[in-house]
């Protein structure tokens, strides 16, 4: 098996330094492609190949990964379609707001011809350590294919098989979302400070403390309001804090930021 990531940028130099920790593929699996000789020079010396030419990569690949902008997903597309055997190969199409008929559209060969098995998906750049989320969309794909693509995803972190319309909202949760929980890292690595700690030792804790928050609920499977429970006291400082919180609008604020990112 083999596979292709048609641009290197931050995304799919990402899903690069994921896949080169799978057992699924060998660095000699791996194809990438990239016009930018820079984008590339960070993969030099891992073993994979490398080009510049799309049509060269998507030749190459069983899996062709497209991962561009949203803007140039059509070009790379009407470029590679001509070289691509849509009986054989499987293409991946990792770039927000994209369509499944508009892919459909862009590699339409002409009238009576086979339809390509092609994948929507969206991770996020956590893959390049294998912990992201991951959500792919199947169109015109088998089970057994869908089932092989999501073994790929499940070897760099966890996915979710969901519907077209549920992409936009997998995208605030788990790529935004990133984001988000970062924010929160910021503010109360900035909180630790301003109580007395240094920044590298605030900054420490938090992370730990998220950490440990993660492994609590996946290994107990509690939900989060039970847990709360066991670590608020009548009367204790936790509860003190979370009222505070929830004054200033934590949850409000966490929901309305995360819908605005669907708009």
């Amino acid at each position: 098996m083999k596979i292709s990531i048609i641009g290197a940028g931050a995304m799919g130099g990402s899903l690069v330094k994921g896949l080169l920790q799978t057992t699924m593929f060998g660095a000699a699996d791996i194809t990438v492609a990239d016009l930018s000789q820079q984008s590339l020079k960070a993969f030099a010396g891992t073993g994979v190949r490398l080009t510049s030419n799309n049509q060269e990569a998507a030749q190459a690949g069983d899996i062709i990964a497209v991962v561009v902008k949203p803007w140039l997903v059509e070009s790379v597309l009407e470029d590679i379609k001509t070289v691509i055997d849509y009986n054989r190969q499987m293409i991946v199409v990792i770039a927000a707001g994209i369509s499944s008929a508009q892919i459909n559209e862009w590699l339409s060969k002409g009238n009576g011809m086979v339809l390509p098995t092609v994948f929507l998906a969206i991770p996020n750049i956590a893959i390049a350590m294998k912990a992201s989320m991951t959500f792919v969309v199947p169109v015109n794909a088998s089970s057994e294919q869908t089932r092989l693509i999501t073994d790929m995803f499940n070897e760099m972190g966890e996915t979710l098989v969901t519907d077209e319309r549920l992409l936009p909202a997998g995208t605030a949760l788990a790529s935004s979302g990133l984001a988000y929980a970062m924010r929160y890292l910021r503010a109360a690595t900035e909180g630790g400070v301003e109580m007395g700690f240094k920044a590298s030792e605030a900054q420490r804790i938090v992370m730990q403390t998220m950490r440990g928050t993660v492994e609590l609920l996946q290994t107990s499977g509690m939900h989060p309001e039970e847990a709360i429970d066991l670590v608020t006291t009548p009367g204790g400082v936790t509860i003190k804090g979370l009222n505070e919180m929830e004054a200033a609008g934590f949850t409000s604020a966490v929901v309305r930021g995360l819908k605005a990112g669907l708009k």
